[in-house]
């Protein structure tokens, strides 16, 4: 019989286990990375269903929004380095558009077919995103899931239409959302869903930040903070003042909507 194979007696026995530990789960992420990115998405959606919705695409027609939000991209993947992360964006004021821009990051985000992303509604007062991707609801969503966690999050996980974005629509509506995103069970999700996929990357539609807590307690959940501010509806001085509510190092940046 051969030699056993060798190794470094300078190891202590517990070392080297987790050396292999570490490596195995290196291989376990690589593994789910790869297979995530290659999802396919039942029904993706043409162009022309895309611009209807107010989506980026990848066609000349809509090149100069896209390139907008692929900006804001390039700048939260350098904030954040090798790690995925969660980012809140967060109106300064209602009807700012913070849900347009959150739906539209998400998807810039799903279009380097390296990456996931996948969008949670966290705007219990106002929820759109499933109205606005036509997304049906039937298993519920975030709220849903908070009261009764036996229901699995992958049942509350919704394909849009774009490869590679999912959506986690709010649920059932609530006037007040701070004990929900306030509680163990938001908190355990979102680490549970950022860590299965390391190309996964998380983004909450929140409230707006001027006028209720929520925003900034969601905030405490999160890696970023994205602001949007609507223009010729938030003054500067509105947009100061909610700017101080949120740690600096979490922000990110103030988007300027143009609205409709």
């Amino acid at each position: 019989m051969g030699n056993p194979p060798s190794r470094d007696a300078s190891l202590p026995d517990h070392v080297g286990a987790a050396l292999g530990a570490a490596a195995g789960d290196i291989a376990r992420r690589a593994g789910a990375s790869r297979s995530i990115a290659r999802i396919v998405e039942p029904n993706t959606l043409p162009t022309v269903v895309l611009e209807e919705r107010r989506l980026i695409h990848r066609e000349e027609s809509v090149r100069r929004q896209a390139d907008a939000f692929r900006e804001i991209r390039t700048r939260l993947l350098a904030l954040g380095g090798d790690q995925n992360f969660i980012t809140m964006v967060a109106p300064i004021s209602p009807r700012s558009g913070g849900s347009f821009v959150a739906r539209n990051l998400a998807a810039a985000f799903a279009f380097d077919e390296a990456k996931t992303a996948l969008l949670i509604d966290c705007n219990l007062r106002h929820p759109s995103q499933h109205v606005e991707l036509r997304v049906d609801t039937t298993n519920g969503g975030l709220i849903d899931y908070l009261d009764h966690p036996s229901l699995g999050v992958e049942k509350i996980l919704y394909h849009t239409g774009i490869p590679r974005l999912r959506l986690i629509p709010s649920g059932r509506e609530r006037e007040i959302g701070g004990e929900y995103f306030s509680s163990f069970r938001m908190r355990a999700m979102l680490d549970s869903l950022r860590s299965r996929y390391s190309d996964r990357y998380i983004f909450l539609d929140g409230p707006a930040a001027k006028d209720s807590p929520d925003a900034r307690i969601l905030a405490d959940l999160v890696d970023f903070v994205v602001l949007v501010a609507g223009s010729g509806r938030d003054t500067p001085s509105a947009i100061q003042k909610v700017v101080a509510n949120f740690d600096p190092s979490k922000l990110a940046g103030i988007v300027l909507n143009e609205l409709p």
